[in-house]
């Protein structure tokens, strides 16, 4: 019984280190150089909804993605820019085609992961994904992920 009683103590103490923090999506940076164009495509292209700073009124540009979570845009003339694949912002949306839709009607281009224009990446796990670049080239994944 004792030993039982110490299993049990040491796994609810495994447990407990273990333990989930409940992380929520706060928010993505952008480092910019034109502010007021890449902004621009954010609100007009993207359609997020743009917020005030808190306290600075020049330098930043901030959007609501969903719920609380933001994308903050930040000004910057002097920072070395690389512009990976890899490093995105991704959003889901079940309305991907009228989305991809859009894109064409503005004249966006967009592509799948590999890079074919026009064309839509099928993910082993069912989800459907296009990519388009902010006009300094930063890359945004749009995905029919469920959350």
């Amino acid at each position: 019984m004792k030993k039982l009683f110490f299993t049990l103590f040491m796994f609810s103490c495994l447990i407990g280190a273990a333990q989930s923090f409940d992380f929520k999506y706060d928010h993505y940076s952008v480092i910019v150089k034109d502010l007021e164009k890449t902004g621009d495509f954010y609100r007009d292209i993207l359609r997020l909804k743009e917020i005030p700073h808190p306290s600075a009124t020049s330098g930043f540009r901030w959007f609501v993605i969903h719920g609380n979570s933001q994308l903050h845009l930040i000004g910057k003339d002097s920072v070395a820019m690389k512009h990976s694949k890899s490093v995105h912002l991704c959003l889901a949306t079940q309305k991907l085609d009228d989305f991809i839709a859009y894109l064409e009607d503005k004249h966006i281009p967009y592509s799948d992961w590999p890079g074919k224009p026009n064309a839509v990446t099928l993910r082993a796990d069912g989800v459907r994904q296009i990519y388009v670049q902010d006009p300094e080239n930063n890359w945004v994944e749009i995905n029919t992920a469920e959350h």
